[in-house]
């Protein structure tokens, strides 16, 4: 059992001192008290988390529409022939002995 790091010899050590601080009477008030808060930043979190993605959802519903749908003109290809320099051709020749 591994809860943010703390094994359970840790847990328990942690336990004891609560005890020794805070006494028996008071550790049920604190143990609920801590589970309130902790639950509190759970809803909170989830709130934001929904929020964050509820206002995700409509910028890319705005952008949808303002983004244009029309297909992309088709790229005109020119197929003129290439003039190598003879000088090129030299070089080329030369190279390939």
């Amino acid at each position: 059992m591994n809860i943010f790091g703390i094994g359970l010899p840790e847990m328990i050590l942690i336990m004891l001192v609560a005890l020794l601080i805070f006494g028996p009477k008071k550790l049920p008030e604190i143990g609920r008290s801590m589970g309130k808060a902790i639950k509190g930043f759970q809803d909170a979190s989830r709130e934001f988390e929904s929020e964050f993605k509820r206002e995700a959802d409509r910028e890319t519903a705005r952008l949808e529409e303002i983004t244009p749908t029309a297909a992309p003109e088709p790229v005109q290809s020119t197929t003129e022939p290439i003039v190598v320099p003879s000088e090129v051709k030299e070089v080329v020749t030369t190279a390939d002995v």
